[in-house]
This record gives C-alpha cells, sequence and structure tokens, in this order.
C-alpha cells in the first residue's frame, strides 16, 4: 500500500489536499450567490444546479457540496462538472461522507472533506491507497489502466 498524505485540516475539515491557506469564509446558498457581487463561497445542496455557477467560476474561492445522505451521488456530478470547466479553488464534501467513498470522491475532484462523523485516519489512509490503476478517466489526473497497456 502507497504511503498516503491526509493534508491537513482545521476547524470541520478534517481532510485537505490543498497547499493554499483554507477558505475560512461563510458560504452561501446558489440562490443567494447569484443575488451578490462580493460572496466567494458557495454551498451547493442537491438539486441545485451547479451550471449556474459556471459564468462565476473565477470569483469563487469556495464550494461545498452537501451530501445529506451517502446514497445521493448528485454531489459527485457538481464536483465533476465544475471541474471540468475549469474551477481551481478548494471543493469541499460536507455531509454524510463515509470513509469508502474518499477515493471516488478525490477523482470527481474534492480536494477537501468535512464529515458528518470524523473518519478513522488509518481507515482513510488505506482507502485512498487500495487501488493502483482506475478504468476511466475522470477529474483527476490518473491514466485508465487500458491506457496504460495500449497507449
Amino acid at each position: 500500500m502507497a504511503d498516503v498524505d491526509l493534508g491537513t485540516g482545521r476547524d470541520d475539515v478534517q481532510l485537505r489536499f490543498r497547499e493554499d491557506e483554507q477558505a475560512d469564509i461563510a458560504a452561501v446558498t446558489v440562490d443567494s450567490f447569484l443575488d451578490q457581487s462580493d460572496a466567494d463561497a458557495v454551498r451547493i445542496e442537491p438539486g441545485d444546479d451547479a451550471r449556474d455557477l459556471l459564468p462565476h467560476l473565477s470569483r469563487l474561492r469556495l464550494v461545498e457540496v452537501n451530501f445529506p445522505s451517502h446514497t445521493d451521488g448528485r454531489g459527485c456530478s457538481a464536483a465533476r462538472l465544475l471541474r471540468e470547466h475549469g474551477y481551481t479553488g478548494e471543493l469541499r464534501a460536507v455531509g454524510d461522507v463515509l470513509v469508502d467513498q474518499l477515493r471516488y470522491l478525490r477523482r470527481c475532484g474534492f480536494d477537501a472533506f468535512a464529515p458528518d462523523q470524523w473518519l478513522d485516519e488509518e481507515d482513510a489512509k488505506a482507502a485512498l491507497a487500495r487501488y493502483d490503476h482506475v478504468y476511466q478517466a475522470a477529474a483527476d489526473a490518473a491514466v485508465p489502466i487500458w491506457n496504460l497497456r495500449h497507449g
């Protein structure tokens, strides 16, 4: 198993995979964000359309995506959409985030995690390092195994 650096976090952020300073700003709802010109943090709830944020990516420092239930995968789609359209700020998964989802959430583009229930650090390291290869392209830089074989 590869050595995995879980990053550092403070306050409610347990895991963070960024070198810049953590955004300590209040995130507003998508509707509130769109009604303001000075907000630089937004929280996406299930049912919000992340495409509404695309014209504003350059002013965003933080996007929180709420997972009220670990069975609701809409936040993964929102994260990947934002990353594919060039968002480079902090993308934080908050809520019912489980340790076995970490690797998939990282592949979607999340680089910070604020789970409702604190995750065991050793379990998190193991989950992130479990597989050496991936099968499909995603928001991360991992090269799919078929491309490694048949390049």
